[in-house]
């Protein structure tokens, strides 16, 4: 059972900061994609790729593309950094597209409000835009956290099972199984399901509540 608590507080390592470093970016990503025009379907398709590919083609990728290639001195094949990298543009989609979604969901007129009375981009961006998207933040933070959790071929191509170091919940249940400890995968299993039925059951609460946004001015 040790074990599986390591490989539990290894996969909540993970989320964590999977989930710390991509919010940022993939807000900054998301609201950049409102003001392209003619590129925006080739980046936005770009970028929800993870969605549509296998895990073990990314992760093919992923081992060609970084080899023996270290960062900063931290090698990244079979290492918790490399997972980490992995994780990131895995979870590119899951982050960007509902924070994507609450920018455009604000109404124009606000914006052109804001520019009337004299608030400069990063001012409308901080006072307004943020505070207004903050359920497609929340929805994204979620989805990224549970989405980690639940990884398992990227995961596997890139880092391997090192225990401690690069085997997660996922990995630990299937090894459970190839050991044919059918109660240890099971318990492991039930933690995700019920984890991300959660993180769903939150995004969907997010963002059912009305069905109108209150901040388009509606009914």
């Amino acid at each position: 059972m040790k074990m599986d608590i390591d490989a539990i507080l290894l996969s909540l390592k993970l989320a964590f900061w999977t989930m710390a470093f991509i919010l940022p970016f993939g807000t900054w990503v998301a609201h950049r994609l409102m003001s392209l025009n003619k590129s925006r379907p080739w980046i936005e398709a770009t970028l929800a790729l993870p969605l549509v590919l296998p895990p073990t083609v990314l992760g093919y990728y992923f081992l060609v593309g970084l080899g023996g290639r270290s960062f900063f001195g931290l090698p990244l094949v079979f290492s918790f950094y490399g997972i980490l990298l992995a994780s990131l543009i895995v979870n590119l989609p899951f982050a960007i597209q509902p924070i994507q979604r609450a920018f455009e969901a604000i109404n124009p007129e606000i914006r052109e409000a804001a520019q009337v009375s004299g608030l400069s981009k990063w001012q409308i961006f901080r006072l307004i835009e943020l505070p207004l998207s903050w359920r497609g933040i929340t929805s994204a933070a979620v989805l990224t956290f549970a989405h980690t959790l639940g990884e398992f071929g990227v995961v596997l191509m890139v880092g391997g099972a090192i225990p401690g170091e690069t085997k997660t919940i996922s990995i630990a249940i299937y090894d459970k199984v190839q050991n044919f400890d059918a109660s240890g995968a099971g318990a492991l299993s039930l933690l995700l399901l019920a984890t991300s039925l959660v993180a769903i059951a939150i995004s969907y609460g997010i963002f059912g509540r009305s069905p109108t946004h209150p901040y388009r001015g509606g009914a």
